[in-house]
């Protein structure tokens, strides 16, 4: 069966391109791939192509399908897996292959499968290990979101305290008080609703960022929290940040920027026994800034970092949004489809707002979902797209996912 794919060739070199897929086996599966995430880990790839850690050193000879955060329905299903499986249903995907024994990820390191296509391959040896997972759900959205949620999850249970009686725990502190630096981007946004919404809650969460436009929209979508004191600010004074915490510091602070500066703020106002969590992936390998090493002696601070997943974490946002406690569309800013996805890839650093969705069976240009009510003006699509969009906050949503397939 024939695909349409996007794929890595070496650096700064990916094309689109229509070829055959193998036969399947007994075991594998063939999905159609609906929605796809583009991921910054994407663009970082294609800047280093073969010299990426997860990329093949053949990857010109045998090159790979990009994007690892997709959604897919099931289209056929071998005798294998009949009575776990069922065509129509929809599935997400765990990328990274860690049980063949090195960096093998989906969406850096094969030609049948990856998230910007329309038709992949899943290998039987990707099922038995249990990396596809169902997901009860009425938007495929919400499953190409489920993966970088899953990394933000992950760098909250990364975090680690010590009890009364000086034994370790890891995730933020239950009822303390939590930061997170330059916090309005589209991973910032899902790390503001696990922490409000999530299975350990903090007392105070302080979000900070330098963009007005990105704040404003962080408050309009979260606004006040019931449970916890959210306060959403611009500053990066350290003495107006430790004011808020009353002087005693934060027990977790999250750096979402690769940038020494915020890398130094989160480390001074770090309480006793706080947790600075350097979520932000560079792509200098040299990046470093000042840490103060005293306080990890004497005040007991802790450094932690994360990259990726594993399958508990995905398992746990499934959980999160069947229960309707998270919702991924807050990190939505824009759709596009399958002809936006290289300009998109290659330019991502410089596409102002949140994540990029890509429905790879249309074609549509990248599109702001707030250049909807301007683009209606000459297309009655859009205009009601609009609509949509506005009656739930300004959100994407499955009754605006629903509409845009059938109607682009």
């Amino acid at each position: 069966m024939k695909t349409k794919a996007v794929r890595l060739y070496a650096e700064n070199d990916i094309r689109l391109e229509e070829f055959e897929l193998p036969e399947l086996k007994n075991g594998d599966l063939l999905i159609k791939i609906v929605s796809d995430s583009v991921c910054m880990s994407t663009y970082k790839t294609v800047k280093q192509g073969a010299k990426h850690i997860r990329v093949p050193d053949d990857v010109a000879q045998h090159p790979a399908i990009i994007g690892h955060e997709f959604c897919a329905e099931i289209v056929t299903v071998t005798e294998k897996w009949e009575d776990r499986f069922k065509a129509g249903e929809k599935v997400v995907m765990s990328p990274v292959l860690s049980y063949l024994g090195g960096m093998q990820t989906v969406g850096y390191s094969f030609g049948h499968i990856g998230g910007d296509a329309t038709y992949c391959v899943v290998d039987d040896h990707i099922i038995e290990n249990g990396h596809l997972i169902k997901l009860e759900s009425d938007a495929f959205f919400s499953g190409s979101l489920i993966e970088p949620a899953s990394c933000v999850i992950r760098g909250y249970k990364a975090n680690l305290h010590l009890d009364e009686d000086l034994n370790p725990y890891t995730n933020i502190r239950p009822g303390g008080k939590t930061a997170i630096l330059a916090g309005c981007g589209p991973m910032g946004l899902l790390a503001i609703d696990i922490a409000l919404h999530g299975d350990v809650k903090p007392s105070l969460l302080v979000v900070t960022d330098l963009d007005h436009e990105r704040l404003e929209r962080a408050e309009q979508i979260f606004g006040k929290d019931p449970e916890v004191k959210v306060i959403f600010t611009d500053t990066t004074d350290k003495d107006a940040l430790l004011a808020l915490t009353d002087g005693t510091g934060f027990d977790d602070v999250f750096v979402y920027a690769p940038v020494p500066a915020v890398v130094e703020l989160a480390d001074a106002v770090l309480g006793f026994d706080g947790c600075l969590n350097f979520f932000a992936g560079p792509l200098d390998k040299q990046f470093s800034a000042n840490f103060n090493f005293y306080n990890v002696h004497y005040a007991q601070h802790h450094v932690a970092g994360t990259s990726g997943s594993n399958l508990e974490d995905m398992h746990d946002i499934v959980r999160l949004i069947g229960e309707k406690r998270i919702d991924p569309a807050v990190m939505i800013t824009h759709i596009g489809g399958m002809d936006a996805v290289i300009d998109t890839t290659v330019n991502l650093p410089q596409i102002p707002g949140g994540k990029k969705l890509i429905y790879t069976h249309i074609e549509l240009p990248l599109t702001a979902l707030s250049d909807f009510a301007k683009l209606g003006e000459t297309d009655p699509r859009f205009r009601t797209l609009d609509t949509m969009v506005s009656e739930n906050n300004g959100l994407w949503s499955a009754k605006a996912e629903q509409y845009l397939l059938e109607n682009f």
